[in-house]
């Protein structure tokens, strides 16, 4: 048991020393190319730091928010009775005891189940109060309609017509809402309700031509990608586009440094305070909102 106790300890040193070694890097990097970063990027949490906190849950972006984070990235469902949720997932099992999926329960069932770490399923409406009196907010609702097959068009009309109403209702003035999905019936679907969205399309690959081009063609001025395999030349290829860039997945201090260095202008974080600390205390040249 010593042995492996000295190991561990070993094992963090050696990884804090990596970590300081690669934060001298990218810092050398930003100052010989001070296009490495022209502007602060905005720094917001995944489902309110799903690897730190009780995902998607209130007290997640209460947490997030105390602790200074001031973005977020959330995912919305809608009930078998037309009342919009708050989770990722098609299903409540990773998280709760209940296997049933959100379009198959009523909003009075939902709001029976609790968590396996007790907090209740969160309501859009509640989320949308939560966030109402804080300005200078950088908010994503993911528009999760999937399967398709419980997303008929009459229900996903009605699906992005309470989603936009409920979200921009409430909205403060100065802060920024954007309607995210990779599903592209969805995004039509909320552009020709409500031309002025501000929506951005996800990829599962790096931002690349076809990414580009795809966004172009739908009119949608912001673009998620994966941050592997993505370059600095095909970021800035799509900023002359006049795209938003956003990278994802970014977990750890070393996968935000590469985003920076990148030049992404919008990071999504699973470990939002654990990063935010670092930037804070160790790597105090990088910009962020």
């Amino acid at each position: 048991m010593r042995m492996y106790n000295d190991f561990v300890v070993l094992f963090k040193n050696e990884m804090k020393r990596q970590l300081e070694i690669l934060t001298f890097f990218c810092a050398l990097l930003c100052a010989l190319d001070l296009s490495a970063q022209s502007q602060p990027f905005q720094f917001f949490a995944h489902r309110a730091s799903r690897f730190e906190f009780d995902e998607n849950t209130l007290p997640a972006f209460k947490a997030c928010y105390d602790r200074g984070i001031r973005g977020f990235e959330t995912d919305i469902r809608m009930s078998k009775d037309g009342q919009l949720v708050v989770n990722h997932d098609e299903t409540f099992a990773r998280l709760t005891a209940c296997p049933n999926t959100v379009e198959s329960m009523t909003s009075d069932e939902i709001k029976q189940l609790t968590t396996f770490q007790g907090n209740r399923i969160l309501f859009l409406d509640e989320l949308v109060d939560f966030l109402a009196d804080k300005d200078n907010m950088y908010v994503e609702f993911e528009m999760k309609t999937t399967p398709v097959s419980s997303y008929p068009e009459d229900r996903l009309r009605e699906y992005c017509d309470k989603l936009y109403n409920i979200v921009m209702a409430k909205k403060p003035e100065h802060s920024t809402y954007v309607f995210t999905s990779s599903n592209r019936d969805a995004l039509n679907m909320m552009r020709g309700l409500h031309p002025d969205a501000d929506m951005l399309i996800i990829f599962s690959k790096p931002v690349c031509d076809e990414t580009i081009q795809m966004a172009e063609a739908m009119g949608i001025k912001r673009i998620g990608c994966q941050m592997n395999g993505t370059t600095r030349s095909m970021v800035k290829k799509a900023k002359e586009a006049g795209l938003g860039v956003s990278l994802w997945p970014s977990r750890t201090p070393e996968d935000i440094m590469l985003g920076v260095y990148l030049g992404a202008e919008y990071l999504c974080c699973d470990r939002a305070i654990e990063v935010k600390k670092f930037l804070d205390e160790k790597a105090t040249f990088v910009k962020y909102k």
